[in-house]
Formats: C-alpha cells, structure tokens, sequence
C-alpha cells in the first residue's frame, strides 16, 4: 500500500498530546517522557533516568547529563568499573515543557508503577525511571559470560514509575507457595520481584547436544522457599558475543 504525505504524517504522527503524566507509550515501541513542571510520581517531571542511547526524538529544550561514577557512592563505583554500567544511565532534565521520545531495538516499552515495592531488572532493559525511584547495582557472577546485556541487573524500588523493554509481549510467571519451582533461561528473563532470589542450574548434558552455553544449559531457579513474587519473561533470547563464544 503507497501512502500519500498526508495520509502517512496523519497514520504514524504523535496522536497523544501531554496530558499531564509523566510517562506514555506511543506505538507499542515508544517512550515519550513529559518534561518541565516539578513533579513526579505521575505528573510532568523535571528530570528522569534514562537508559544511555535510548534518545531518539524531543521536543522542547532538553539537557543531558551521564551518570558520574561515584553518583552512589564508592561500592557502586567499583561495580560500575567492571560492569559498564556507568554508562548505561544519563540522566534527561528540562527547565521549560519538553517531550522526550525513548526507544531501543524496536522492543515493546511497558510502564510499571511501584508504591514502595522494589523490582529487579535485567540491565539491558530498563528503559527510564523517575528520580523518586531508587536504583542499586547487583552482581550477576554466576552467570556473567553468558547474559546478554550483561554482568548486571538492577533493582529498582521507591514510588514512581519504570518503563521496561521486551522484545515482543511478555509472559509473567507466578512463584508462590504450594507450587512448584519456576525456571526461566536466562537470556529471556527480564525481571522479577524484588522479593525474590534466585538459584542457578546448569546442564553440562544439555551443553554437549546443543554445542553452546544456551539458555536450556543454564537455568535460574525461582522457589517460594526464597519469596514469592512473580518473574518476567519474553519470547526472545538475547545472546551477546561472550554468550556466543563461550561453548
């Protein structure tokens, strides 16, 4: 089908206006980030964390500022060295009305709201979240030469809003007592409760019929021994170089 100016400018432009919030998802694939007023936990905000690289439209005048290696202090430093993740966060401010349009791969951005739950993410993909929401910095070694996005994953808790990428729409899955544990492969796991804690399986049969460190070699376990809460999975395996290397 050929379109004409003005039926593709009308098909794909910004049909929602700010309407006060802090967050809105335009077409499945992006964030836009109303910026300006102080406010926060829902209304117009006058900065935001954003994933570093996820800029990819604004309206207005926005500054941008990434996130300084001792921001959080000195353990976070030390993790940031190793990880990289200093540089995955900027942080995103205006003085005057602006719209920030984020997105990343094409992935589907969901917005989460906590009212002081805490959530942890894969680091990969957090998206943007609000300055009244605190973030802190934790260590996957077990499985840091083969999750893609990285050694890291992020737990966010405080009140406000999230937005989470996933490639397509995800599957949530229940850890609750009386039931049975839940594995997930870790290049498809997203989030989970921040109640949680997971184990880590690995199947050395399984490594030698498939010929890689796949996701079905190494497992995370989720058991309501260790909490109960809910886990995050999408219908997509991120394999990063390491990953892909390290059979």
């Amino acid at each position: 089908m050929a379109y004409s100016l003005q039926q593709f400018v009308a098909e794909t432009r910004d049909q929602r206006p700010a309407t006060g919030a802090a967050f809105e998802v335009e077409k499945d694939c992006f964030l836009q980030v109303n910026l300006g007023t102080p406010g926060g936990t829902g209304g117009i905000l006058n900065q935001v964390w954003i994933k570093t690289g996820s800029m990819v439209a604004y309206q207005g005048e926005v500054k941008f500022e990434r996130e300084g290696m001792m921001d959080h202090g000195f353990s976070n430093m030390l993790k940031k060295q190793f990880t990289g993740e200093g540089a995955t966060l900027t942080k995103a401010s205006s003085k005057g009305r602006a719209q920030l349009y984020l997105a990343d791969n094409s992935k589907r951005v969901t917005i989460l709201f906590l009212q002081g739950e805490s959530v942890v993410v894969n680091g990969d993909d957090l998206l943007a979240f609000e300055p009244t929401v605190t973030h802190k910095i934790t260590m996957m070694k077990k499985l840091s030469s083969i999750v893609s996005g990285g050694l890291y994953n992020v737990t966010l808790k405080g009140q406000g809003f999230v937005a989470i990428l996933t490639h397509g729409k995800p599957l949530t899955l229940m850890v609750a007592p009386g039931f049975p544990p839940v594995f997930t492969d870790p290049q498809a796991t997203v989030a989970w409760s921040g109640d949680l804690t997971p184990d880590f399986k690995s199947d050395v049969g399984l490594k030698t019929l498939l010929g890689r460190s796949s996701g079905e070699t190494f497992q995370m376990k989720f058991d309501a021994s260790k909490g109960q809460g809910f886990v995050v999975v999408q219908p997509h395996e991120e394999f990063s170089e390491v990953s892909s290397s390290s059979s």
